[in-house]
């Protein structure tokens, strides 16, 4: 593993936004700094993945979409990660058992579009996600219905935190989420790919 994995120390409150970012774009920059702000977090990583399990496809190669990353994120409080590739892990469940063994202390909140909370069922162990850190669920645009009516959304129904609740959710034991609304920016890799705007 390299040593230039992101540094955090014990009660520091952390977001993690990871995905394939193929490309990168405004959509990802608007829910991070959303997430900042509505959950009370100190940092948000953003997880640049080798490749997604769900995608048959693989993505432009992982140092460009880094390049991109950095580019378009520019925040203080934000680090682009591929602290994946560094860890060797493949799946969302094995990245967070490693994060808790390499950052004791720290309180770990993953972030995702409300698009991804209407398929999570899907992932690789996704109730040991839920049950490993909370979940912070941002809307966007035309997922709203799908993600509350999900499969997860049932399973932990129990679980949620009211929207006015948010900035507790990196303190919540997990199971744990919070579905907020936020100012919608429009913004799709896979519609920025079909335009040509992005060759992988």
């Amino acid at each position: 593993m390299r040593s230039n994995i992101p540094w955090a120390r014990p009660g520091l409150t952390v977001g993690l936004l990871g995905g394939s970012f193929d490309p990168p774009h405004a959509g990802h920059v608007h829910i991070t700094r959303q997430a900042l702000r509505q959950f009370g977090l100190d940092r948000v990583w953003w997880l640049v993945s080798p490749g997604n399990p769900l995608k048959a496809e693989g993505p432009a190669p992982l140092a460009r979409r880094m390049e991109r990353a950095k580019t378009l994120m520019r925040h203080p409080r934000v680090e682009i990660t591929d602290l994946e590739a560094q860890i060797g892990t493949r799946f969302t469940a094995q990245t967070l058992a490693a994060l808790l063994r390499l950052y004791p202390g720290v309180r770990f909140v993953w972030l995702m579009g409300a698009d991804n909370l209407a398929s999570f069922h899907k992932w690789e162990q996704w109730q040991e996600i839920f049950e490993t850190v909370p979940i912070g669920v941002l809307a966007r645009p035309g997922d709203r219905t799908a993600a509350r009516c999900s499969v997860a959304a049932a399973r932990y129904v129990n679980r949620r935190l009211r929207a006015s609740q948010s900035r507790l959710l990196p303190w919540v034991s997990p199971p744990a989420w919070c579905f907020v609304n936020v100012p919608m920016v429009n913004f799709s890799s896979t519609e920025i790919r079909a335009r040509g705007d992005w060759v992988r």
